[in-house]
């Protein structure tokens, strides 16, 4: 029966059949259905939704919309979690080739064109690269903005490449941190930009990334970002545009709302926070991953404590612990995955890998 019942309904709980839709929401209005209800819908009892009354077992009782939210939550986290693991040993791979590759001669472009692996040292070498890769961008550009509120310089600096790639039918696609909706410059831009641009958040996002057509990408070579890398192997970017594409489903459509905690008085980015503390990181580390000041960072552990009346740090995690506060949110983008949002940044700020150096794309 339960073989059978995945042969018709190949799903999960988070896409329901029209069948398993209606049978679960009458369970859930009436609180129990008779078990001959389920017999066209199996995926009910394979998925956990539906199980049986235990005072009486010709009924079928409903798993609390909640459990199964906290389900899925906690799924597509796990998700995030491994893309950004896997990210941060890449970087760190490439860093360390990269550092090996400065002994050795580079292949000269009349051998083999241009190189795999490039070392951009210094602002200057970074912006005419962007400005090259942005001139023969033809069709798609992707990137990854960390930090927090864009600063509405950044966003006007490189406005007219933004426009000019518009101009060509270049596609564009922004991920940010949740902090990034609150700056009104990025708003007025993507307003500005149309239906050209697309832009999504996350709690957290890998460090700085842009990507033309799918042939090249830019990434920091060191914390300052005054040196880059210019990747244009094959596998190397297939892999970012993986990397990519993962966490882009998983991200949140600007346009759509962030999703309630079911706590009241603690909000999305609180409840980030409590899971930041939870695995004991210190503030400045929780505001930098956030995109957030550490004041602000404080001010929202401050809001935590008085809400679930801790008087000390120590006490504070014994509350977030209780409440089920040490687990992040992330998971609830991935439910929305298949929504789009509205318009990103310029794809010369993704780019600027240096932040003040005026990027091609901005």
């Amino acid at each position: 029966m339960a073989g059978h019942g995945t042969e018709q309904h190949p799903h999960g709980a988070d896409r329901l059949c029209a069948a398993g839709d209606r049978v679960y929401s009458r369970a859930v209005r009436r609180g129990r259905v008779p078990r001959t209800d389920a017999d066209v819908v199996p995926c009910l009892l394979e998925l956990a939704l539906l199980h049986p009354d235990p005072d009486d077992m010709d009924w079928l009782v409903p798993t609390a919309p909640q459990e199964v939210m906290t389900r899925l939550l906690r799924g597509v986290y796990d998700e995030v979690t491994d893309s950004q693991r896997r990210m941060g040993s890449a970087v760190a791979a490439f860093e360390w080739y990269a550092g090996l590759g400065r002994h050795l001669q580079a292949v000269s472009a009349s051998a083999e064109g241009t190189a795999a692996i490039r070392v951009l040292d210094g602002l200057s070498r970074i912006q005419a690269a962007m400005d090259e890769a942005t001139e023969a961008c033809t069709q798609e550009v992707l990137t990854v903005q960390p930090g927090g509120i864009r600063r509405e310089s950044e966003l006007t600096e490189g406005l007219h490449r933004a426009v000019a790639l518009r101009g060509r039918g270049v596609r564009m696609r922004d991920l940010y941190t949740h902090v990034a909706r609150h700056g009104q410059g990025l708003l007025n831009y993507l307003e500005l930009m149309g239906d050209a641009v697309e832009a999504r958040t996350l709690d957290e996002v890998i460090d700085r990334l842009i990507l033309f057509d799918r042939t090249v990408a830019f990434i920091p070579a060191n914390a300052d970002r005054t040196m880059a890398l210019e990747l244009r192997h094959p596998a190397l970017v297939e892999y970012f545009v993986t990397v990519f594409e993962r966490l882009w489903r998983l991200a949140i459509p600007l346009t759509a709302p962030l999703p309630d905690t079911g706590i009241e008085g603690i909000s999305h980015r609180e409840q980030s926070i409590a899971a930041l503390l939870a695995e004991g990181h210190q503030d400045a580390v929780i505001a930098e991953r956030l995109g957030i000041s550490v004041r602000t960072c404080r001010a929202h552990i401050a809001r935590l404590s008085e809400t679930l009346g801790a008087a000390s740090r120590t006490q504070l995690g014994v509350r977030i612990a209780q409440v089920g506060l040490d687990r992040p949110p992330g998971g609830a983008s991935g439910i929305s995955g298949t929504a789009s949002g509205t318009a990103p940044a310029p794809a010369s700020d993704a780019v600027s890998l240096p932040d003040q150096g005026s990027p091609s794309v901005r």
